[in-house]
């Protein structure tokens, strides 16, 4: 990546309405797709993917061990449950805010059993450890839990990555491929799905015929479609590639909306390739594969 590519995500990024010759496939749209193509590997990266592989297994490990468990610590329980971390626990515990099987506790190391009931702010909570899935998604398969029509889903192939029920986060239809979120964290998917929170998407467009340079400001100034005008906050030709592949960058989620927008123009999308959600991108993720979440990673989510 080029120090203009660098300059060009931390300053532009975010700006609304702007075009031109600017998104970098060389960055943003190649990295981890084997549509592209793959560096030759050496030694170094081998281990590397070694090194990475190892930490997957110790993350699942983890989770394994806390499911198999009878009991425990009512700290670790509450931290399990997505409210706080462990030392926030320990003072909700000792403020007497924590009430296990109907009755107050607080007790340091108090052991919960998987059959009790445990209550916080008078909301019962769940033991289960947040568990963050990014998966790179490929084409045919559809982002819900179950199908009726039997068709294949995101589920399928994420189905050893928890021991815990995930859920996507959002939406891509069958025909689109790249980053989608799966997780057990019910706040953070509401969090991340909300019309209010904006949670940016950048998608790499392959259209039918060249999109004009007229089009490109029209999309640029917003596309007005059923449920209102369609803001884009960036879209641009794509560095070194011809011109019927774009990058467009969107935070509104009305379905199908990139797909709509051109079709409004007279464009069929050919290919549609979600490249970025939420800041998470799918470098170093073969298509049809995964990858738990670092904990800055989940931090940073939190954060935003």
């Amino acid at each position: 990546m080029t120090n203009k590519s660098e300059s060009y995500e931390k300053k532009s990024f975010g700006k609304p309405k702007r075009g031109g010759r600017n998104f970098d496939t060389r960055d943003k749209y190649e990295r981890g797709s084997l549509k592209y193509g793959r560096r030759p590997s050496n030694g170094d990266e081998r281990n590397e993917d070694r090194a990475k592989s190892f930490v997957q297994k110790r993350r699942l490990n983890k989770i394994e061990k806390d499911v198999h468990k009878d009991s425990i610590r009512l700290n670790k329980y509450i931290a399990n449950s997505g409210i706080c971390s462990r030392r926030e626990a320990d003072e909700l515990i000792t403020q007497g805010l924590v009430e296990v099987n109907g009755k107050v506790v607080t007790e340091m190391g108090y052991q919960v059993q998987k059959t009790d009931r445990v209550v916080f702010d008078g909301q019962s909570i769940t033991p289960e450890k947040p568990v963050y899935v990014l998966l790179n998604k490929p084409k045919g398969y559809i982002s819900t839990t179950k199908d009726d029509k039997a068709r294949k889903t995101v589920m399928d192939l994420v189905a050893n990555a928890s021991p815990y029920r995930l859920f996507p986060v959002g939406r891509l239809d069958r025909s689109t491929t790249g980053v989608i979120l799966l997780t057990n964290d019910g706040h953070m998917t509401k969090k991340l799905t909300h019309p209010s929170f904006d949670a940016k998407k950048i998608y790499h467009v392959t259209l039918d015929k060249k999109l004009t340079g007229e089009d490109l400001r029209l999309i640029a100034e917003g596309i007005r479609l059923d449920e209102g005008v369609a803001v884009v906050d960036q879209i641009s030709y794509i560095e070194g590639k011809p011109k019927n592949e774009v990058g467009i960058e969107i935070h509104i989620g009305w379905n199908r909306v990139i797909r709509r927008i051109f079709q409004r123009l007279g464009y069929e999308v050919e290919a549609l390739d979600r490249v970025m959600f939420a800041g998470l991108t799918k470098k170093n993720i073969k298509r049809g594969h995964w990858r738990i979440l670092t904990e800055l990673e989940v931090n940073n989510l939190k954060m935003l």
